[in-house]
């Protein structure tokens, strides 16, 4: 039976010294009714009988720690425990609602991602929401599946830290490769899909470059667990009970770790020193082995490899004992012990503090030759965007009359490339030499130095952790750990554009801004818009509503003008530089009263470019807007082999290494574009945004047909050169003279008349002289 309960909830079921968890988790499912639809279950709405109580398929206990939320740990065994408090308080076995039909309770494998508990039982895979106290069942898996795995990232919220802890992978042990189904999750388990690649047959690395090598194998001789450590640093613990193997580099290299029993006897592997191991635990810098001799084992997990070293032996072990980390030199064992009355177990804690133990004259271990080593960059991550650098100072201090070596590693060398710099900064009070180390990290790709076959695809974001240890540090060096950090090669997210608005239409004057804000509407007229963004119009006229919070006051255009936004790239609100990088338009309301300047043939494309009708007729991508960095390719790309076709197509792609700019129709009005960033080697953020530009200038076209104008001004033209013609050669025939006489005697009569109205003027006009 489930129950989480706190020592007010409880008292009805168990003594408050024998209760587990919380009490708010009862009272949240106190009024939840049992829901077997959706494969959903509150826990604490159930009777004892309605529960399966889980055990663990194997002999030996293993214990599962989340790596972030300290107090987060799973104990499997015969009996399957599920605590909050870090074993502190009494806990029930853990058991699953009978609804849930999982037949056999038996669980081969767990996994913790996030707040969520996965549990492989019976071949499936089912959900414990330990937060909601609800129990659910995964969807998407087809076949049978024995294990299930995944990571935790613990450094921030950022998405490729949050995209770790919800990626889950399920996959059943013992089938061939070419034949084994393996799913993924990318939502904490609640939905798998198949996952496939090229290579499974052969059994490789799935990305680039690493899927041109198989790794180098090794031996071993028996089903090995797979122990992922904390802080992505790639390193695995392969082991069972006659072998411990350790990587890393994410598998690439394997390597049998040694053991040394006394200043002496070293043995090159597990099986050669003759030991069965029981239990295994690790944290992001240890290794610690509990064996079925009766023995502790501890060696660091340092950049360099090191032994396993023999601690006195002691009544340690038993059948249901298991190893964990609760801090950096603390270990625990844990045996869960049954309690005669209630049906709850305590855990009974073996704490070894490694430190002291270390100290015991009989090891012979030396003396830790580092007094500090020191960095602001420890247990934080940072984001390193295309053609980024970051900059890391890290100081360390050496006992006197030391040296120390120290080693600065990256997990992912393909992706990221590093340079390192140390010297002198003066000294302790003590006298001792303090050195300061400078490390400059960039994409691998930037730095120039790696063949292009080892590097990754500089168009995928990565991630990799950064490393400083001291090559030559003692295993006595327990309270001095390596100095990690999480790096992204990825998108900033503090990154954004903006469009520059120098002149706006507001500052000429054309627009009100308080007009604006006060719930202002345009109309688009039918003829020049099309909603689905296809340059037909549409059935009738749209009315806008324009969004000035967002908006702004639109940036003035003239219509007659070929004209291109000037995009501005900032950075925790600051203007980093304008952004010269290609780019894309579309008016969000579908106006298409606007073209291009280029031709697909006058940008001297050698392939045929892409369009907003091609990209919308992909049924890979969503929605209306979804051009972007991943799904564009420039036709000036050596490798894009589409034939151009249509070279008269207008050219819809701005900035970059052509002049394309845009060109509106004879229409003033309100423009509403989105613009995206769509160069891949810009930036790995989708950069986007939406701004207005108010396009003036254009005069109304006429109501009038221009065919019904333009005929009668040009008969009316040909009729005047005609005329001008025709008339001088007639007035010389006898018609013509004719014609002109007639016009003569009128002419000479007016002439007549308005030189005697001329004179009584000039004689009215001076009159006033003669009186």
């Amino acid at each position: 039976m489930l129950k989480l309960a706190g020592p007010r909830a409880a008292v009805r079921q168990l003594e408050p010294s024998l209760v587990a968890g919380s009490g708010d988790d009862e009272r949240q499912c106190a009024h939840t009714q049992t829901l077997e639809e959706g494969g959903v279950l509150c826990a604490a709405s159930r009777s004892p009988g309605d529960e399966d109580q889980l055990y663990f398929s194997s002999t030996r206990a293993h214990l599962i720690k989340h790596p972030c939320k300290k107090n987060i740990a799973l104990y499997l065994g015969r009996q399957i425990f599920f605590t909050r408090d870090n074993f502190k308080s009494s806990l029930l076995p853990l058991s699953i609602p009978a609804s849930m039909k999982v037949g056999t309770p038996e669980v081969t494998s767990a996994h913790i991602a996030d707040s969520v508990l996965l549990l492989v039982v019976n071949q499936k895979i089912y959900i414990y929401d330990y937060e909601a106290n609800s129990w659910n069942a995964s969807i998407g898996i087809e076949h049978p599946v024995s294990h299930v795995s995944g990571d935790n990232c613990c450094y921030s919220g950022h998405p490729f830290c949050v995209d770790i802890s919800n990626s889950v992978f399920a996959y059943l042990h013992g089938d061939q490769i070419s034949q084994t189904n393996v799913y993924f999750s990318d939502t904490q388990g609640y939905r798998f899909q198949k996952f496939a690649y090229e290579r499974q047959a052969r059994f490789g690395y799935s990305e680039h470059p690493l899927n041109s090598s198989f790794g180098l194998p090794f031996d071993y001789n028996g089903t090995l667990d797979i122990l992922i450590t904390p802080g992505q640093k790639g390193i695995l613990i392969f082991w069972f009970e006659k072998s411990l193997l350790v990587s890393r580099n994410s598998g690439q290299l394997v390597y049998p770790v040694h053991v040394k029993e006394g200043p002496n006897t070293l043995y090159s592997s597990i099986s050669e020193a003759n030991i069965t191991i029981h239990s295994v635990a690790a944290n992001q810098y240890e290794l610690a082995v509990l064996t079925q001799e009766n023995n502790l084992y501890y060696c660091s997990l340092g950049i360099l490899s090191s032994s396993l070293i023999k601690f006195a032996g002691q009544n340690l072990w038993s059948q249901e004992a298991a190893l964990m980390f609760t801090d950096v030199g603390r270990v625990e064992i844990l045996t869960p012990l049954p309690d005669s009355v209630f049906p709850a177990f305590d855990f009974q804690k073996c704490p070894v503090n490694i430190q002291a133990v270390l100290m015991d004259p009989q090891l012979q271990v030396d003396v830790c030759k580092a007094e500090l080593l020191q960095g602001e960059f420890d247990n934080k991550m940072y984001t390193i965007d295309m053609n980024s650098k970051l900059e890391l100072t890290a100081l360390m201090i050496p006992r006197p009359g030391m040296s120390l070596v120290p080693l600065v590693m990256v997990s992912n060398p393909h992706s990221l490339g590093l340079q390192a710099i140390i010297y002198e900064d003066g000294y302790t009070y003590d006298g001792n030499t303090k050195h300061r180390l400078n490390i400059s990290l960039r994409q691998q790709h930037h730095w120039g130095r790696a063949d292009p076959n080892f590097t990754s695809s500089i168009k995928r974001p990565t991630g990799s952790t950064i490393t400083l240890d001291i090559a030559n540090k003692e295993i006595s060096c327990v309270d001095l750990k390596p100095l990690t950090a999480l790096i992204s090669v990825g998108c900033d997210q503090e990154k954004k554009i903006v469009i520059q608005n120098e002149i706006s239409a507001c500052h000429k004057g054309i627009l009100d801004p308080v007009g604006l804000q006060d719930n202002y509407s345009y109309v688009i007229e039918k003829e020049a818009y099309d909603p689905n963004f296809q340059g037909q119009k549409a059935s009738e006229d749209l009315v806008v509503d324009y969004q000035y919070q967002k908006l702004g006051c639109p940036h003035l255009v003239y219509y007659n003008t070929p004209w291109k936004p000037v995009v501005e790239l900032w950075r925790e609100g600051k203007f980093q530089e304008v952004i010269k990088a290609e780019f894309v338009l579309l008016e969000v309301h579908g106006l298409f009263t606007y073209t291009y300047s280029l031709t697909a043939q006058t940008a001297l494309c050698r392939a045929q470019p892409q369009n907003w009708t091609t990209i919308m007729e992909n049924p890979g991508n969503k929605g209306p807007f979804a051009w972007n960095r991943e799904n564009y390719v420039s036709c000036h790309d050596p490798d894009n082999d589409a034939p151009l076709r249509w070279p008269n197509v207008p050219y819809q792609i701005l900035g970059g290494p052509t002049a394309n700019k845009v060109i509106f129709d004879q229409r003033n009005g309100i423009y509403v574009f989105y613009v995206s960033i769509v160069d891949p080697y810009y930036s790995y953020c989708h950069l986007e945004t939406t701004f207005s530009v108010y396009v003036y200038g254009a005069f109304p076209l006429s109501i009038i047909p221009a065919t019904v104008t333009i005929i009668p001004l040009m008969v009316a033209m040909l009729l005047s050169v005609w005329l001008a013609y025709a008339v001088p050669k007639l007035l010389h025939t006898e018609k013509g003279l004719r014609f002109k006489g007639f016009w003569i005697h009128p002419c000479r009569r007016c002439r007549k008349a308005c030189a005697c109205f001329r004179g009584r003027c000039r004689v009215h006009q001076g009159s006033p002289a003669w009186s």
